[in-house]
């Protein structure tokens, strides 16, 4: 290679890390600005909703990080059934309470009455903790359903949820989230499928989707 194209390369090098630097600065201002908007301190509410997979799981990774920083979190589970929940076997084991419905799947029950009878128990418990301040967060995981099915009284739900403590956060999980969950949700996260293990035949993995 001649000297001029080693200076050649040299030059157009610099001339790239420049411009990667100008750039760079322009989105650091951007996002310090962005920062220095948001000076309001109070609990959020999260509904993480859509086709997709990962809702639940990324309601207990927000746990996770609660009780990791050393806050308390307590967790209510509608729908989900009495099988192993490796999320509960670890985070009980932590002080997390857990309240959890115990049913399994409406369509596996195919008992409305009882259904309904065990969200509204479970829903009792869930009203504890949403009016104990101690709690830094309360995930409320498949909520939507109760809703969209009419299980839970949707104005006594949604009433509850807004008269939380206000440094208390909640994260809502499920399918179908109603307009007015997403319309009180400070923040909401469509989970969109576009594909999926199981409708390939694989079996869902103990430790992976469970």
């Amino acid at each position: 290679m001649s000297e001029n194209s080693q200076h050649d390369k040299s030059q157009e090098s610099a001339e790239r890390e420049e411009k990667h630097k100008r750039k760079s600065q322009k989105q650091k201002e951007k996002v310090d600005a962005k920062v220095a908007k948001a000076t309001i301190e109070k609990g959020v509410m999260i509904v993480v909703t859509g086709n997709g997979k990962g809702k639940t799981t990324s309601g207990f990774g927000t746990v996770c990080r609660c009780v990791g920083h050393g806050y308390k979190a307590a967790v209510v589970q509608f729908i989900k059934g009495k099988w192993d929940c490796g999320e509960r076997d670890l985070l009980e084991g932590h002080g997390v309470p857990f309240a959890v419905m115990g049913t399994g799947f409406t369509w596996n029950t195919q008992d409305r009455a009882g259904d309904i009878a065990a969200a509204e128990a479970v829903w009792t418990e869930a009203k504890k903790f949403l009016a104990d301040p101690q709690y830094h967060l309360v995930l409320l995981d498949e909520l939507t359903y109760m809703l969209g099915y009419d299980y839970l009284d949707k104005e006594e739900v949604l009433s509850t949820i807004a008269n939380r403590p206000e440094n208390q956060s909640v994260v809502v999980t499920g399918r179908g989230a109603i307009r007015e969950l997403r319309d009180m949700a400070d923040t909401v996260s469509e989970v969109k499928e576009e594909k999926h293990a199981f409708k390939a035949g694989i079996k869902a993995r103990k430790g992976v989707d469970w």
